[in-house]
């Protein structure tokens, strides 16, 4: 089987080949591809795939987008933080839909779910209104804690030690409260799913902060917000566009 990746984010990447090595290794992991823009491109230039793992946020859009600019014949398995694209997706060539951070033996099954289907003679989609219902009722035991390296130690922090997470040269980090800043072996959408969205929200793709850390809100340009953090972060902190009513209402909460 050969299978083509489209995804965005290295840590996730590593993961994901890792884990489909591990499932089965014959098979061949074709390509990557990180944006819109390259998928495009790469499937332009190559002959089809069996499968594709496509994630639907991209650098520079939603991996729909990819269809509206090339043909793609080959089936989809979506990965995704949200479960809200579950319909948008099964629009498309898609046979399943995985929430992140995925687990080995949700891609088993959807693998299998994919030989069954080449296997049938009229293969058929899965049933959408089902998954929805599943997607609905599913239930997430937030993470309480992190383990980090600190000098040759390994550290603990409870999660209500930490400030707000963010991406530094494509590497996640959080700051504590204490101002200590530790690198977290963790892609930014699997730390939005990890967290309790009680507490942290992500204003935009490499910020995520808790709701007790931010010092100040004020108006910027674009009809986004600027943030001030505390501990200060020595990075401009901005709620992108289309986060501002959620993280508005967040707030208000």
């Amino acid at each position: 089987m050969k299978i083509l990746i489209i995804e965005d984010e290295d840590l996730a990447v590593r993961k994901l080949q890792r884990t489909v090595q591990e499932i089965d290794p014959e098979i061949d992991i074709v390509g990557v591809a990180g944006s819109v823009r390259e998928s495009v491109s790469w499937l332009d230039k190559h002959p089809a795939p069996d499968l594709i793992l496509m994630d639907i946020e991209l650098a520079d859009g939603q991996s729909f987008e990819i269809f509206e600019q090339t043909e793609v014949t080959s089936p989809v398995i979506f990965t995704t933080s949200y479960d809200e694209y579950a319909i948008q997706a099964f629009k498309v060539n898609s046979i399943d839909y995985l929430l992140k951070p995925i687990q080995k033996a949700d891609l088993q099954r959807s693998l299998q779910k994919f030989n069954h289907l080449q296997n049938q003679s009229s293969p058929s989609m899965i049933n959408i209104e089902k998954l929805i219902r599943e997607l609905q009722v599913q239930t997430r035991d937030y993470r309480k804690r992190f383990l980090v390296k600190q000098g040759q130690r390994l550290v603990s922090f409870e999660v209500s030690d930490i400030a707000y997470f963010f991406m530094e040269d494509r590497f996640c980090f959080f700051r504590t409260r204490s101002n200590q800043k530790f690198l977290v072996d963790y892609t930014m959408d699997e730390l939005e799913t990890e967290l309790d969205p009680k507490y942290f929200f992500r204003i935009n793709r490499s910020f995520i902060v808790s709701q007790t850390t931010i010092d100040q809100i004020q108006n910027y340009f674009g009809n986004r917000l600027a943030l001030t953090l505390k501990p200060v972060c020595d990075k401009e902190v901005l709620v992108s566009r289309e986060k501002v009513s959620d993280f508005k209402e967040w707030m208000g909460k």
